[in-house]
């Protein structure tokens, strides 16, 4: 709609036209003295306001001389400033720059206008200076928008950086564009995704993780949802105030490592463990990849079986035969000391005892059902994994 002004004479028009330069300056002037912010500024950052201010006042005189032109005040007073001044200046500090432009105006509107058209060139900046401050606040809308879509597209291309192991420059360039840079105590989650738009999902996430002072990235892949945290200090308490994000079923929570591009060793446990929780119904939620240990073994995963030699197996060869005896005993008769102590021929307290040592060496206690199955598992990987003998035959492939 035009913000016509019957009333204004051409001579006011004519005025406020030569007085264009000299408002500009004042304007410049009166942001130099009056706004840290801009005096802090590079020089470069400087001029584009400088600019912006000049087109502002521009902006007004084109528009003040011709009664029925709308103000596109957008692209006249706003597009003469590259997008990235916003990154410079925030919105308040616009907004500052308006009421200065719009400050100068009004202090010489009595020597610009001429007799009688005082009130209306005053109601007539009041109105231009409205339209400016919602193109301001559009602009910044813009910006955040591109922003965000820019930061969202980043978190998804870390986020499958990571899944893929890829630890490389560009992984390290778009982390610290998202302030990951020197994000540490890092851990991979994964589970189900929950229903509605990967956009609002992610959102979600994020912002409770937020609040808990956890720093989150996440995707959605397919009917997945992928998050890695940072700055964990209770990994399993985070985790958990952040299950009702998640869909039913398991949640893993991969091994915390020291930062982002360590993270994919994490994240393939975290996978792993969540493409094998199934095969433990009554695993807590959220679980640790590590308690997966056994299902991960027996879907195939090669680094789940070399964690549970290295943690188990060798330590117990290591310990001497004693220990790898008890426990093989142990597991084989049923978990019961009577029938392990009869068949290493020692007393029960002495499987006792050895049972003990066991758990100092592993980890594991043989007497809980899920530790046992653990170790039974890794004794049997373990075996797997040693080089057969030279000469090895088949039973009764020496007969005529």
């Amino acid at each position: 709609m035009a913000m016509a002004r019957s009333r204004t004479s051409a001579e006011t028009r004519r005025r406020v036209e030569r007085g264009a330069g000299a408002l500009s300056t004042e304007a410049i002037r009166r942001m130099e003295t009056g706004h840290d912010w801009y005096r802090a500024l590079s020089a470069e950052d400087r001029s584009w306001v400088g600019l912006v201010a000049q087109a502002g006042i521009g902006a007004f005189v084109s528009w003040y001389k011709d009664p029925d032109e709308h103000p596109h005040v957008t692209g006249d007073v706003f597009g003469t400033a590259p997008r990235e001044l916003t990154r410079s200046i925030s919105l308040g500090q616009t907004l500052d720059l308006i009421r200065s432009v719009v400050d100068v105006v009004e202090d010489e509107v009595i020597g610009l206008a001429a007799p009688g058209d005082e009130q209306d060139l005053r109601e007539a900046v009041l109105r231009y200076s409205r339209e400016v401050a919602f193109a301001a606040a559009q602009v910044y809308a813009d910006a955040a928008e591109a922003r965000g879509a820019w930061d969202a597209r980043l978190e998804s291309l870390v986020v499958d950086a990571v899944l893929r192991g890829e630890a490389d420059d560009s992984l390290q360039s778009r982390a610290t564009a998202l302030g990951w840079g020197a994000v540490n105590d890092v851990a991979v989650v994964a589970g189900s995704a929950p229903s509605g738009s990967a956009a609002g999902v992610v959102d979600a996430l994020r912002r409770a993780a937020s609040r808990l002072h956890v720093e989150a990235l996440a995707a959605v892949q397919g009917q997945r949802l992928v998050a890695i945290l940072g700055n964990l200090t209770e990994p399993e308490q985070s985790v958990k105030a952040l299950t009702g994000h998640f869909d039913e079923g398991p949640i893993v929570i991969g091994p915390t490592v020291p930062h982002l591009f360590a993270a994919g060793r994490s994240a393939r446990a975290a996978l792993s463990g969540l493409a094998s929780a199934r095969g433990w119904p009554e695993a807590p939620r959220p679980a640790f990849a590590d308690d997966l240990l056994p299902e991960r073994v027996l879907s195939g995963d090669g680094t789940a079986r070399r964690t549970l030699v290295d943690r188990v197996y060798r330590p117990l060869a290591s310990a001497g035969g004693a220990l790898f005896e008890t426990a093989t005993a142990y597991l084989d008769g049923g978990r019961g000391l009577e029938a392990a102590a009869r068949a290493l021929f020692v007393h029960p307290n002495t499987v006792r005892y050895r049972l003990g040592r066991i758990e100092t060496v592993t980890g594991y206690d043989l007497t809980s059902a899920r530790d046992a199955q653990t170790v039974w598992i890794a004794l049997a990987v373990g075996r797997l994994a040693e080089q057969p003998p030279r000469a090895w035959r088949t039973p009764g492939a020496d007969r005529p």
